[in-house]
């Protein structure tokens, strides 16, 4: 069994592993490169790889950084099944045509402002590539050993992160690696540990936060804190979001303040096409997370859902105090972006960001200091308050990660290191060998190894 190294190596973004086993060809993860531009012209690098020589795609979640490539392999002629669980199914029903329709409206941004290089510009997949790649999916059971190519064998374990987030495990002829995809929290609010390490001879595991560990503090309080302060310069409080599970947190911590009444009932807008559809799938997928049903309840009654661009406009233009969920997280598009343009400005009003923000994002740039970003081709001075929520991220700090493997019952033979930024990545090759003593390294593209 051959590991290569072929995406995510020195960053958090664009995760590929491909797995070759007796001329078989499994493509762990499919993710396409976010962030600074260096990383974003990657996604139109040919792969390493004749995309007709890859027999299987195995996704761990659902996040664009580790799915949103598989419209393009598709585009490219790949026809062979995307084996994930049922959840990271629906909600790439959900992500891979919204990041096609983004991929249009980029190019079509592009040409209108005629600043390409390429005349015209064309969209790296469109969406109608993403809907049709839909239809390569195949649903794995969690839990439980299956064959998908003669001797190659898969088993699917919970990871926590998000819904539907596994790990995953290849298995031939007595060897097996497993590739952690994004390992949860221990201690998260809203999803379950990850499931225990098992026994393997190679583990893949991702470093995102392997240099820091995440604040001890009472996240509710600090929410709370600085909702009031927001409320009581008469400002407003936006929170860009992620879609897909931070969204959901968050409601719900605003939702407990609100019922404690450790905040004003103030207006709750959640201003996201996608985040209003995941937010349903949470809702219907309770028991796989921590929120019960009447939470899911208590959040649907409480939020205001902006569903149409009349809607979104019209919000935009108010100027009453209240909090407004959008996407994305990182602030690299979507709504709220028309939000950051009119909010900004003022330093009555905050910006809160609450998870890991990737180096080049508007996000990384504001909760750095920037003075100004630009949004629509125009500079937006930064007066806003602006903070970072950082201990509502879901990734696992380090901390979360040596836990992991330390409660496993035989500890990995051998451990490689991959998504995360260099620095992180090396303070968790240090982290694995002192607690450990395992046989730690940092994987680098197109690197290869065997077992």
């Amino acid at each position: 069994m051959e590991i290569t190294f072929i995406g995510a190596t020195g960053t958090v973004t664009g995760s590929k592993h491909l797995v070759t086993v007796n001329n078989k060809k499994i493509l762990i993860d499919c993710g396409l490169y976010q962030g600074i531009k260096n990383y974003r012209t990657r996604n139109w690098q040919t792969l390493p790889i004749d995309v007709h020589d890859i027999d299987a795609v195995v996704l761990t979640h659902a996040h664009i950084d580790h799915s949103g490539y598989l419209p393009l392999l598709y585009k490219q002629g790949y026809r062979g099944p995307v084996y994930c669980s049922q959840e990271t199914i629906k909600l790439c029903e959900v992500l891979l045509p919204d990041a096609g329709f983004l991929q249009e409206e980029d190019a079509k941004y592009a040409n209108h402002k005629n600043f390409s290089r390429h005349h015209p510009a064309e969209p790296l997949y469109t969406l109608m590539d993403a809907k049709k790649s839909l239809s390569l999916f195949v649903p794995i059971d969690l839990d439980r050993k299956t064959e998908i190519l003669p001797n190659i064998y898969i088993h699917l374990r919970y990871a926590g992160h998000i819904l539907g987030a596994t790990s995953v495990e290849v298995f031939h002829r007595g060897k097996n690696v497993i590739f952690s995809g994004d390992v949860g929290r221990f201690n998260d609010i809203m999803m379950y540990p990850p499931a225990p390490l098992p026994n393997c001879d190679l583990l893949v595991v991702e470093a995102t936060y392997g240099e820091r560990a995440h604040q001890a503090i009472d996240i509710e309080q600090q929410l709370a804190d600085a909702i009031n302060a927001t409320l009581k310069r008469g400002g407003i409080f936006l929170i860009p979001a992620f879609a897909v599970g931070r969204a959901q947190l968050v409601l719900h911590l605003i939702e407990v303040l609100k019922r404690k009444q450790k905040i004003p009932n103030i207006p709750v807008y959640l201003n996201s096409p996608m985040a209003i559809t995941v937010t349903d799938l949470y809702a219907k997928a309770h028991k796989q997370h921590k929120l019960s049903k009447e939470d899911c309840v208590a959040i649907d009654k409480m939020t205001e859902y902006v569903k149409t661009m009349e809607q979104s406009i019209e919000l935009n233009s108010r100027n009453l105090p209240s909090i407004i969920v959008s996407a994305s997280g990182m602030a690299s598009g979507g709504r709220v972006l028309h939000h950051l343009k009119t909010l900004l400005k003022e330093d009555k009003n905050t910006i809160a960001f609450i998870g890991f923000q990737a180096p080049g994002t508007r996000g990384d740039a504001l909760v750095n200091g920037a003075e100004r970003i630009k949004l629509h081709g125009e500079y937006i001075t930064t007066r806003a308050n602006i903070i970072n929520l950082d201990s509502l991220s879901a990734h696992g700090d380090y901390h979360d990660i040596l836990r992991w493997i330390g409660e496993a019952k035989q500890k990995p033979k051998k451990i490689i290191i991959n998504h995360g930024e260099p620095l992180a990545c090396d303070a968790m090759r240090k982290h694995i060998g002192e607690t450990f003593s395992i046989d730690a390294s940092v994987a680098e593209y197109l690197q290869q190894v065997s077992i």
